[in-house]
């Protein structure tokens, strides 16, 4: 069986929107974009440079899956994270892609979201590996499929945004596992659940 690993960059007050460019999701008016890139630093570098490194596959939602394909699937300037986005499975869940054939290695799971993942996470296989994709770990999260999160969490508040879990979650115990401070006061904390 696979596990379900969640990597998401998120503010004091929980908000996951367009970290990295002022036009990555201005869905609701969303005037914050490019939040994240204040923060980073060689330690935060190293650490999501081990995490690439390890195996395994993504799962991405249909709009997260679009925007990489835009900052990912056309390049080829031999930088290890590109070439590791490239090679690695892609398992997109969408209702209303037709294919995936704009990025090499993306494989189109159509149908209920939470029942083909929980199919997919049954199988035997690399662990599967989500950045972003926030309203897909939502939904993930309610039927109980997470296995770990990596929360890099930023020092400031935006007050408006889309949050990790703008409704209310369902109760579920994580145990913190590892924990790095970097010089920016950046907090990537590791939990797993119990």
């Amino acid at each position: 069986m696979r596990s379900i690993n969640v990597t998401m960059w998120v503010t004091l007050d929980g908000v996951v929107q367009s970290l990295g460019r002022p036009d990555e999701d201005t869905r609701g008016g969303f005037t914050h974009g490019g939040w994240g890139q204040r923060y980073d630093d060689e330690v935060l570098g190293r650490e999501m440079a081990d995490a690439m490194a390890k195996p395994g596959d993504m799962l991405l939602g249909r709009r997260t899956w679009q925007d990489f394909v835009t900052a990912w699937g056309q390049r080829a300037d031999g930088n290890p994270f590109t070439t590791r986005m490239n090679a690695v499975t892609k398992y997109v869940v969408s209702k209303t892609l037709d294919n995936t054939d704009a990025w090499q290695n993306s494989v189109l799971l159509r149908g209920d979201a939470t029942t083909t993942i929980a199919e997919l996470k049954a199988q035997d296989g690399d662990d599967l590996g989500i950045v972003g994709s926030a309203s897909l770990v939502r939904g993930l999260h309610a039927a109980a499929l997470i296995d770990h999160y990596t929360l890099v969490i930023c020092p400031l508040t935006l007050g408006s945004g889309a949050r990790l879990f703008e409704d209310p979650a369902p109760l579920t115990e994580f145990e913190l596992t590892s924990s790095v401070t970097t010089t920016k006061g950046v907090i990537i904390a590791q939990y797993t659940r119990r």
